[in-house]
Parts: C-alpha cells; structure tokens; sequence
C-alpha cells in the first residue's frame, strides 16, 4: 500500500479560532468543506491534541480562516508549532480582527473567514469531526486558496542536503521535524505539528 496518495487529495489549508472560559487560541488544520448548502453547514476534523480543539468542543463556535497562496511559513509556525495550552497566539499578534461572533480571523495570508455554531459532533479516536451551522462569512481576498500541494512545493521550506555520515533519520513530510533513529517508534507524534508516524519518510542525514 502506497501512503503516498493520500497526499494527492485536494486539502485546503485552514487556521481554526475559538474561545472558551477567557481562553482564545487558534492552530491550523487541513481538512475542512461545505457539507450542505441549504442549510448552509460546513465540517471540521480537528485532532483532540490540539487546545483549539477543546475550545471549539466546550464553546460550540468557531471561526476558520481560509489560507492563501499569500500566506508565507511564519503563520504555520505561529499556529501549527506551538500549542495554545502555554502560548497565548493572540498576545501582540497584529493580523487579526473580531467577526460579529467576537471571534478572532486572521487578516494576513487568508483569502476569505467563515463563522460557524457546532450543531453535531462525531468521535473519530485521535480526531473529532465537528458539523456546524454557518452563521457569517466573508470574503477577504480575491487571492487563490493555498491548498496542500501549494504548501509543500511553495511554502514550507525544504529540508537542506545534509551529507554528515549517513546516519539513518525520519522526516516530517508536513512540517521537515527530523527524528534520527534506525526505527521511528510506531507512536510516535511529531513535537512540532503533532501529526503520527505515519507522516514520516526515512531519509539519510
């Protein structure tokens, strides 16, 4: 079985937003669409180890950024390499102003913003899908949408040639995170985007 066309379905690239209990934090997520249009609802799949994700669950709201073909790697670094359970994302972060929900969106990089109630939530283990109720939108940019694909060949920056030795390692397909190691533990979790094993390729370094 080849996992590599999983990685040719068309995802779209997102920053998810919430708020609970004074707490605001925001991460980015990939799988997001329109599920129905009348009503107009859309769904989200966030990991469970995402503090974002325990917003969206306990406040029953969300905002979800569309990035685009503007963003650049700092705003993956900023929302997807750190978690909001230590980091306030939000502390002197300019690219954002409040929807109608009192939400934060992000202003920079993104193409359009979507508010949204959760109306149903499904547990899929490491995930949960979340069906919601769109409530506002609005269009930010004429700008195309960065999608999965855009980010690898254009985004994210690629990992450097290194020639030291030969020694075995395993590379981040989604964010470049090196572990080196003849054997890549089966559960392991990426410290830095927090995605499976199962996103990393053996490489040489």
């Amino acid at each position: 079985m080849d996992q590599a066309a999983m990685y040719k379905l068309s995802y779209g690239l997102f920053v998810l937003t919430s708020s609970f209990g004074g707490k605001e934090s925001g991460c980015i997520i990939n799988t997001a669409g329109q599920v129905t249009v009348e009503p107009n609802r859309i769904s989200i799949a966030v990991s469970k180890s995402n503090f974002t994700h325990d917003l969206v669950r306990d406040s029953g709201k969300f905002n979800l950024s569309v990035l685009s073909q503007d963003a650049d790697f700092e705003i993956f670094r900023h929302f997807g390499f750190q978690s909001g359970r230590t980091v306030d994302k939000f502390a002197d972060y300019a690219h954002c102003q409040r929807s109608p929900s009192g939400l934060y969106y992000i202003t920079k990089g993104t193409n359009a913003y979507i508010s949204a109630k959760v109306e149903q939530s499904i547990d899929l283990g490491t995930h949960t899908l979340f069906i919601a109720a769109v409530e506002d939108m609005q269009v930010l940019a004429e700008t195309p949408s960065a999608t999965y694909e855009y980010y690898h060949a254009s985004i994210k920056p690629q990992p450097e040639q290194q020639k030291t030795g030969g020694k075995t390692a395993w590379r981040c397909v989604i964010c470049g995170y090196i572990y080196e190691g003849e054997e890549l533990p089966a559960d392991f979790i990426c410290p830095w985007c927090k995605h499976p094993a199962s996103d990393f390729e053996k490489t040489t370094i």
